[in-house]
């Protein structure tokens, strides 16, 4: 059994709060360097290109690389064998993104009621995801998502025949309908299986994955090929401006699903498209 005290996950938060806001993960950038390289609309390259100079700014400067910092989403992959002490997990997780939040000079976006609207001033609570897993460490990813791209989320209960085919028409429909809101260029998460409450947090979850990382099993590596060829003709392109570079990747994550029902999710994200991991 190994101790870990809940106050270095606290430190660790707050660090990884304002990391995450300042500077892109690799695949994201490179994706981004890519997608301006070969962008043959002028005004989507020129949109590209003002996107980099915005990376090399908020790196630089410490600044935030969008003015949504986001809500801060928590995920927490603790061992079986970690005993956590010193206090209250969601306490020092909640904890740890207030302090990131405040001191990093980050945008509060959060409201203790969604019906009354009055703003928490530190960005909390965080939307908090724990799962047990195997070994003696504890992962925490952070990933902020603002509203401008989660506003576009969707969610259906399909019935089983309508299979890969009913699915693919979702996921596209669904990314025609988001068009430039979610600040293209995308990154789509599609989750399929589970049931009502599960297929969301496995499209969500999709956005974690590097971008271009092939899926394992050969049918939902097909689907992923053919969702972002076709995602990319629909040519909402940079900004929305029109172009073949309006979507990053398509990610999906799959579980096992009851014989009568075929959930599916999309949840989009934006060109930062911001995640970070750490262990401890």
């Amino acid at each position: 059994m190994r101790e870990v005290d809940v106050a270095l996950i606290r430190a660790a938060l707050a660090e990884m709060c304002v990391e995450v806001n300042e500077v892109l993960s690799p695949d994201v950038e490179e994706a981004l360097h890519h997608a301006a390289r070969t962008e043959a609309n002028p005004t989507g390259r020129q949109v590209l290109e003002t996107l980099e100079e915005n990376l090399k700014i908020a790196r630089t400067e410490h600044i935030p690389i969008c003015q949504d910092t986001g809500m801060a989403i928590v995920f927490l992959e603790i061992g079986q064998d970690v005993h956590l002490k010193g206090g209250d997990l969601t306490e020092a997780v909640n904890a740890g993104v207030a302090k990131g939040y405040t001191e990093g000079c980050l945008r509060a976006s959060v409201v203790a009621d969604p019906l009354e609207r009055v703003n928490t001033k530190d960005n909390t609570p965080a939307v908090i995801h724990t799962s047990i897993v195997p070994g003696d460490r504890v992962r925490i990813t952070v990933a902020p998502k603002g509203a401008g791209s989660e506003n576009m989320s969707r969610m259906a209960m399909l019935k089983p025949a309508d299979g890969a085919e009913g699915v693919r028409d979702f996921v596209l429909e669904s990314i025609r309908l988001a068009g430039p809101n979610p600040c293209p260029p995308l990154v789509i998460g599609v989750g399929i299986g589970g049931d009502f409450e599960l297929a969301p947090l496995l499209a969500k979850k999709a956005l974690l994955r590097p971008l271009g990382k092939p899926a394992e099993e050969p049918h939902i590596r097909a689907m992923k090929e053919e969702l972002l060829e076709k995602a990319k003709s629909l040519g909402i392109g940079p900004a929305g401006l029109g172009g073949q570079n309006g979507v990053y990747a398509v990610h999906i994550e799959t579980y096992a699903t009851h014989i009568a029902e075929l959930p599916v999710a999309v949840n989009i994200c934006c060109h930062v498209n911001r995640h970070i991991t750490r262990e401890i």
